[in-house]
């Protein structure tokens, strides 16, 4: 079954279960009223003829009412998660269907650092809206990461490769991991604030009379207000109430410190829980990766739920007859403060583990729905030799709708290192170069790349394709360009290997500079361990082959002129590129020699 497909019949299957639900909702919505009323006509005329079997009668009535509202919920939940899953296959088919994603486009970690703004990693129609299905902030920050700081390590990239094949085999699973996530994601807030939570030492759990008199003024102080509530003496009651207000008076400050870190936290740790009790019942199959992540997870969405439960419980101090009537009686603060320390004493030391490991999950389960919906692409193979080398195959742009990109081979390494890329404006140049680039990304990830083979050697990718100059920082076109082609230097410096992707510099100097400039850059790139694709419209650069040869190739993209109009087949041939588009150009439009058209 195609993806296109699946997701048809899921949209079919999940439709007609919510109309199913919510007629399950109408008629349990009506029967709770019938049994409601059953009950209190049934108590008035028990309380007229004093009948037993009308009290048993009306009891019976309440209890249906009763269990009608918890089915009425159940239902309410069901209908919520049947909503969110057709949400997500919604989403899914339009993304087929090259409309947007519905999820965050990233944009918020959009920077002008390393090669992000060059290979549209961020923004609307970027290589993160494309891929993201986080729902939590901390699987969006990680893919974020993921896709800057791509695994370097062949281990690594083979180990996520293993588990985004056995994930992406589960879409009804990872549709409920993105579900649970969609559930609570509207929770106000994040989980920073637990951090400054977690650190300071917890104390009054370990203060034994403290712990003695949680346990002691309940048991005194509920007898007491019965006995009150029957002889009217409030002696008793008052010296407990007493008692109650000056523990919880004496740790007041604290306490409510405590609130304030952990307050309105529920919704995003259940959000959270249920995430990881989902991958809980992941099929790992032999991945080291999804054990390891199962494994955490098993642990850790009973803790997480628990959390959430004391949170939500903390959170009951705002209203105002919990605060005055359970504190007075049970110390209602005291025993909540208690838990939460008991639970932090407990598990502080692996929140922060938890908490990653649900970004990593989703961080997975993008990439997975990714590969499911794009079967057609290829597993990189990753290439252990120390030498750079990179093949591809019926390469094309993974944001490129597939009627519109045209795929190319591409091969360097081996000795042939830098290829040079000359072609006219439009003729697509630049969008090769972002080509190799992403897919390069994508495999250092272990995802599928959208090629029909693609070997490599793991690399960092360093950039200059888009730069821009700088009002705030009083930087002009051209130095800020010099300073992206001296941090690409810094980088080689280091040795490690990298790939290098330069399109069209010292465009801010004149033709003969220009040259100069750029064959010296070339030069000094040989002496690096990188591989480079340097599109350039100089060809005077084009020699460079005869005195490197087997090191330095020439590529281009040309274009076709043929009936008086201009054409581009998009296609990566050997050569240099011949025909002069621009003139035939301006020829056309009337700038230069002719007519205007």
């Amino acid at each position: 079954m195609t993806a296109h497909s699946f997701y048809q019949e899921k949209i079919g299957s999940y439709t007609g279960a919510i109309r199913s639900v919510k007629g399950k909702i109408t008629v349990s919505a009506f029967l709770r009223l019938l049994s409601f009323v059953a009950s209190a006509v049934l108590a008035y005329f028990f309380f007229k003829h004093r009948a037993s079997n009308l009290l048993l009668l009306s009891l019976l009535s309440f209890t249906v009412f009763l269990l009608l509202i918890l089915y009425a919920l159940r239902l309410k939940e069901k209908k919520t998660l049947l909503e969110k899953l057709l949400l997500i296959n919604t989403n899914e088919l339009g993304i087929l269907n090259n409309e947007l994603n519905r999820l965050d486009n990233g944009s918020s970690f959009a920077n002008s650092k390393g090669y992000a703004e060059d290979l549209d990693i961020f923004g609307a129609r970027s290589l993160f809206h494309l891929l993201n299905r986080c729902t939590t902030a901390h699987g969006r920050e990680y893919l974020a990461t993921l896709l800057q700081q791509p695994f370097s390590d062949p281990a690594n990239i083979t180990a996520r490769q293993q588990a985004v094949q056995f994930l992406s085999a589960q879409p009804d699973k990872r549709q409920l991991i993105t579900a649970y996530g969609l559930l609570h994601a509207g929770g106000e807030g994040n989980l920073h604030s637990i951090a400054e939570w977690l650190q300071p030492e917890t104390n009054l759990h370990k203060k034994k009379w403290l712990q003695a008199a949680r346990w002691i003024l309940p048991l005194y102080n509920i007898p007491c207000f019965l006995y009150y509530t029957a002889t009217g003496n409030i002696l008793y009651v008052a010296a407990g109430v007493a008692a109650a207000w000056l523990i919880t008076a004496r740790y007041a400050k604290y306490i409510h410190h405590q609130h304030q870190l952990i307050s309105k936290k529920q919704s995003i740790l259940e959000q959270y829980a249920g995430i990881l009790q989902t991958f809980v019942t992941v099929e790992t199959g032999s991945s080291a990766v999804l054990k390891q992540l199962q494994q955490t997870a098993g642990s850790a969405h009973s803790a997480i739920g628990k959390l959430a439960k004391l949170s939500s419980f903390f959170d009951q101090r705002l209203n105002l007859l919990v605060n005055i009537f359970l504190n007075s009686l049970a110390m209602y603060d005291m025993q909540c403060i208690l838990a939460l320390e008991r639970w932090k004493d407990r598990h502080k030391n692996n929140f922060n583990h938890w908490l990653h490991a649900v970004g990593d999950i989703e961080c997975l389960n993008a990439l997975s729905s990714f590969a499911f919906n794009n079967s057609h692409f290829a597993y990189p193979q990753v290439d252990q030799n120390e030498t750079l080398y990179v093949k591809a195959e019926q390469m094309a742009h993974p944001l490129i709708p597939a009627a519109e990109c045209v795929a190319n081979d591409f091969e360097a390494g081996n000795g042939n290192r830098l290829l040079l890329v000359t072609g006219s404006n439009m003729s697509g140049k630049t969008t090769f170069l972002r080509t190799l680039g992403v897919n390069l990304v994508l495999a250092q990830n272990g995802a599928p790349v959208c090629a029909t083979t693609f070997v490599f050697t793991p690399m960092e990718i360093l950039t200059s394709i888009r730069v821009n100059d700088s009002l705030q920082e009083h930087t002009s076109y051209f130095m800020a360009e010099l300073k992206r082609l001296q941090q690409i230097i810094l980088r080689l410096q280091n040795k490690k290997p990298a790939l290098v992707l330069i399109d069209e510099i010292l465009r801010g100097t004149n033709s003969e500079d220009k040259t100069h400039g750029s064959e010296q850059f070339i030069k000094q790139l040989l002496q690096y361990n990188c591989i480079t694709l340097f599109a350039t419209h100089d060809l005077a650069l084009a020699s460079l082959e005869n005195e490197y040869n087997g090191v330095i190739s020439n590529y281009c993209f040309e274009s076709i002129i043929q009936n008086n109009s201009l054409h581009f087949d998009y296609k990566l041939r050997p050569g240099v590129a011949k025909n002069k588009n621009a003139s035939f150009l301006m020829k056309q439009m009337g700038i230069i020699g002719g007519e205007k058209m």
